[in-house]
């Protein structure tokens, strides 16, 4: 098993699938939908080989290996491995694509054969890309997959999603790229500073082999940082989100929020505290600050929300507050807890955006002041939406519990205040989704025109597309352990990188003295 490229070959099969539905006859467009979802089936077998196949006890960083040489005049090579966090998030990719592409199962007309093609070719290279950029153990294959999602992601928002999509889709990609460029001016830096030779973007050989001076590193922290925030997204370089996550269709916005952004967060651990561990520690309490911001701004302003989707795009805000503020924390429950949160964030986002979108799908409408009762029309569809708010306000016995609890607690152990002001944000997350549900699902039934049949319950398929994700919350909520010991390895190799240790450790090696 190990000798498979398995990382290879969960890109390589999307991208198969993407061509063989962009290649079907006008005739057969309705094949398109099949053949996209059994591309991801097989990519998300080959990812549970890759989880069976990882060796979570084993002390190399990198497993499930392959390095060949592609640029070599430029140190450039094609060089993918996963540690436990990586893998973790691939896995959450591999699961929510399958789940995405029935969720999309009737987004576009049949009667336009083109478009569903292309819609669901679309999904599929994304897919490659999000395996790509998780797996890439060089720097500069990762920024052209960091670069590369941009596309499919542009053409989903722009030529498939709703209102002011062209506004949405063009204001995302101005923000990706800022960020990507200022990136590309540290990776060409990291490269002048580091050992060189025909793998001098090598992740694992750059680390601690940087020989720049300080002030030089720190502009490269800056570099890689200022990208991994827009991307994460972070306040003030957010903004482009909560436009980007309305005007994209349901799917789309899982993707985007759920598994994309995880990139900006996933990123400030491979490269910001890994690369730069003097940098990081330099810019610690600035960052910390940003994610309390973040965490109480994004809370805020989902308050406020009339629009439903755009509601759920500012409590991500908040929610990657959370995660930036567990790993910058610089403890190993933090650090667990962060990572948590990226897989359970993935999860919660893509059971409240689909299931919001099915209730659109019936009324036609994202705004809240637009709906009331319909819990006594559609139960089943109210009932798995109060199950998604709840996971996401991290109620006890639901996935998000375990990972905020972590990150609050890991934060505490060095930041007390800064964890005790953030706390702020689990009691606005309780407003914010409680006063939607009451709003749109509680209080009379509501009426339909004269003749009109009241909007119909969950269907099989969409039935089907809610399981996984109202099992994930449970799953996870009470047997977290699969995962924290995937990723436990990985957070405690990044705090010694770091050259951090925890305080309670450190206080007791100091008493010990």
């Amino acid at each position: 098993m190990n000798s498979l490229p398995l990382l290879t070959l969960m890109m390589v099969v999307p991208v198969l699938g993407a061509v063989v539905v962009a290649a079907l006859p006008a005739g057969s467009a309705r094949l398109a939908r099949p053949v996209a979802l059994g591309a991801s089936v097989v990519t998300l077998a080959l990812a549970v080989a890759a989880w069976v196949a990882f060796d979570s006890g084993s002390d190399q960083m990198f497993q499930l290996t392959e390095t060949h040489s592609w640029i070599p005049q430029f140190g450039v090579s094609y060089a993918l491995g996963v540690d436990g966090i990586a893998l973790s998030l691939i896995v959450m990719a591999a699961i929510l694509t399958p789940v995405c592409l029935l969720a999309a199962w009737n987004d576009v007309d049949e009667s336009e054969p083109g478009r569903v093609k292309r819609y669901f070719a679309l999904m599929l290279v994304l897919e490659a890309f999000m395996v790509g950029v998780f797996a890439a153990t060089d720097v500069f294959l990762f920024y052209v997959f960091f670069e590369a999602m941009l596309i499919p992601v542009y053409f989903l928002i722009g030529l498939f999603g709703g209102e002011r999509r062209q506004y949405a889709a063009m204001k995302f990609l101005l923000f990706s790229l800022a960020g990507g460029l200022v990136m590309l001016v540290a990776v060409i830096a990291v490269y002048f500073v580091g050992p060189g030779g025909s793998d001098g973007f090598l992740v694992e050989k750059l680390m601690g082999n940087l020989d720049g001076s300080e002030a030089a590193l720190r502009w490269m922290f800056v570099g890689f940082f200022f990208a991994f925030a827009v991307k994460a997204p972070m306040w003030p370089v957010h903004t482009w989100l909560p436009d980007a996550a309305t005007a994209s269709r349901p799917a789309t916005a899982v993707l985007l929020v759920g598994v994309l952004d995880k990139v900006g967060t996933y990123g400030m651990i491979r490269f910001c505290l890994q690369l730069f561990p003097e940098a990081s520690q330099w810019a610690t309490p600035v960052v910390i600050t940003l994610a309390v911001i973040s965490v109480l701004y994004g809370a805020l302003l989902a308050i406020g929300q009339t629009d439903m989707m755009r509601l759920i795009a500012f409590t991500s805000i908040s929610h990657f507050g959370f995660i930036v503020l567990g790993i910058f924390a610089m403890t190993s429950v933090g650090g667990a807890g962060s990572t948590l949160y990226m897989v359970n964030h993935g999860f919660s986002t893509a059971g409240l955006f689909l299931i919001a979108g099915f209730l659109v799908a019936r009324h036609g409408s994202k705004r809240i002041p637009d709906y009331g009762g319909w819990q006594r029309v559609t139960p089943v569809l109210a009932g798995t939406f109060l199950i998604a708010g709840l996971s996401s306000l991290a109620l006890p016995g639901l996935s998000s519990f375990v990972s905020e609890f972590l990150v609050l607690q890991g934060t505490f152990q060095r930041y007390k205040v800064a964890a005790v002001i953030a706390a702020l944000g689990i009691v606005l997350a309780a407003l914010y989704i409680l006063l939607m549900y009451q709003r749109v699902m509680t209080g009379p039934k509501p009426s339909f025109p004269e003749g009109e049949a009241p909007p119909r319950d969950l269907s099989h398929r969409e039935k089907w597309v809610v399981a996984p994700i109202i099992a994930s919350f449970v799953v996870l909520g009470f047997y977290p352990k699969p995962v924290l010991d995937l990723v436990n390895p990985a957070v405690d190799r990044t705090l010694q990188i770091v050259g951090v240790t925890d305080p309670a450790t450190a206080e007791a090696s100091g008493s010990a003295q």
